[in-house]
């Protein structure tokens, strides 16, 4: 199932669901979940411009270091699924999907080794 599915079927105002999927940065939501998206597509788009800066400004936006490193697996995981499945030109079993969902909605707080700064 594509994204724009996944999110239309799961949500409580597919409406909504399909105006976000078009064009999130038309839609009105709130500065913290504009400012996720707009780090995701930044991610998705050009992973090395990610900066110091881009977390420093999620966290201005009152997201901690569990919702951080949750929104980069989580886009980091779209990502590799839908390369994945793009370069094989195939879908991803729907068992597969369940288990990327449970892995994605685990707790992250023991992963505190990857919240370590890189060196400049």
């Amino acid at each position: 199932m594509a994204h724009g599915g996944f999110l239309r079927q799961h949500s409580d105002d597919p409406e909504f669901s399909s105006h976000i999927m078009h064009d999130y940065t038309q839609v009105d939501l709130d500065e913290q979940t504009r400012g996720m998206l707009d780090f995701a597509v930044k991610l998705t788009k050009n992973p090395s411009g990610n900066k110091k800066e881009d977390v420093e400004r999620l966290r201005s936006l009152g997201l901690d270091d569990q919702q951080i490193l949750s929104t980069v697996l989580i886009t980091c995981c779209f990502n590799f699924m839908t390369r994945l499945a793009d370069g094989l030109g195939v879908e991803i079993q729907e068992n597969r999907v369940e288990a990327a969902k449970r892995w994605m909605s685990a707790d992250v707080q023991g992963m505190s080794w990857l919240m370590d700064r890189k060196e400049e």
